[in-house]
């Protein structure tokens, strides 16, 4: 609860060093990017964007940020759990001798600096120009944090204002200490896996094989915007067009749950109140910043509409919960944009 005050009302220091990482260069690596995922990869220097991967079956086999660090030299970010699975997919699209293909997971460490001072500790940092015309939401830059070369990104897994920062690993320790020296002027602590999951479950985001998998398709997890049909080709396309216009078998929920001793964690079957089994539970945690017990839900599509009544079996025990229309926490994301 402590450290996910600190992050909603302070600043939050989340070491991100286990998220895949993985750098694409060379001439032909824009357009080996665009063959692969299903959004539009980003043409300008310092642009982002997010973006799943299609699977054999129309499911979600990854999903991704892509930034642009500059000419022919990307840097994508995903599941680190994931690394070795995503492997598979990366080799089924080809690229030739001019595409540079690096694992820098282990090469790079890094951090998510987030919360409403994150703006603040990071200024007493860099040079770099934070503001939000100068560093909008989804865009990069290389930047020195504490005399360190780094690549920051505009983005956060918890939906505060906040950057991760990706510097090469030996340099890690180093900016943790200085993270946490400028910090203490704003109320800056570490923050744990198990806050960030409290903070991603209130804000209704979803995680790689909890809510993405190859078995969910797009439409059935709210990704389905962010694939590109103008694009003649990407990975699991004529896939993908087979289930597109298909209606989702599920879909993914955020509802409110009346507990005081658990949560849901994850797997829980979900009912109705009349005792028919409907979905199950992906994510679950409390959510400190709203005061409410949250549970991110697959629930069949007939049932799956805001205001209907659940039971969710937590340890056994049927639990009411109610399916929100939005995300409890900062539902139209000014929080992210700040």
């Amino acid at each position: 609860a402590a450290e996910c005050r600190a992050l909603r009302e302070a600043v939050g220091i989340i070491d991100v060093s286990n998220f895949a990482k993985y750098r694409v260069r060379g001439a032909g690596s824009a357009d080996y990017l665009d063959r692969l995922v299903a959004n539009h990869v980003p043409t300008e220097i310092g642009r982002s964007c997010l973006t799943p991967m299609i699977g054999l079956r129309g499911g979600i086999a990854g999903d991704f940020t892509i930034t642009k660090l500059d000419d022919d030299d990307f840097l994508m970010i995903g599941s680190g759990i994931a690394e070795r699975y995503h492997q598979r997919f990366f080799n089924m699209v080809a690229r030739d001798d001019t595409v540079s293909f690096e694992s820098y997971t282990e090469a790079w460490g890094g951090f998510n600096v987030a919360g409403p001072n994150a703006r603040k500790l990071l200024e007493q940092l860099t040079d770099t120009d934070l503001s939000n015309a100068g560093f909008p939401f989804m865009l990069n830059r290389k930047i020195q944090v504490a005399g360190i070369d780094a690549v920051a990104i505009r983005v956060s897994f918890s939906g505060d204002l906040g950057w991760e920062i990706y510097v090469p690993l030996e340099h890690q320790l180093a900016l943790y200490e200085a993270l946490l020296e400028k910090g203490s002027q704003h109320g800056a602590r570490p923050v744990g896996g198990r806050a960030l999951l409290s903070l991603r479950v209130e804000k209704g985001y979803g995680s790689w094989s909890r809510e993405y998998s190859p078995e969910y398709w797009p439409q059935e997890v709210g990704l389905e915007r962010l694939i590109k049909l103008d694009k003649a080709e990407f990975l699991g396309r004529e896939a993908y067009l087979e289930i597109k216009d298909k209606p989702p078998r599920e879909k993914l929920v955020v509802a409110r749950v009346e507990t005081s001793e658990a949560d849901a964690n994850g797997g829980e079957p979900v009912f109705l109140t009349d005792g028919t089994p409907v979905g199950r539970v992906s994510s679950g945690a409390f959510g400190h910043s709203v005061g409410a017990s949250i549970a991110l839900c697959f629930v069949k599509t007939d049932h799956a509409v805001a205001g209907t009544e659940l039971d969710i079996a937590i340890l056994g025990i049927p639990h009411r919960a109610v399916i929100l229309e939005k995300p409890p926490f900062d539902a139209k994301g000014e929080r992210l944009r700040a």
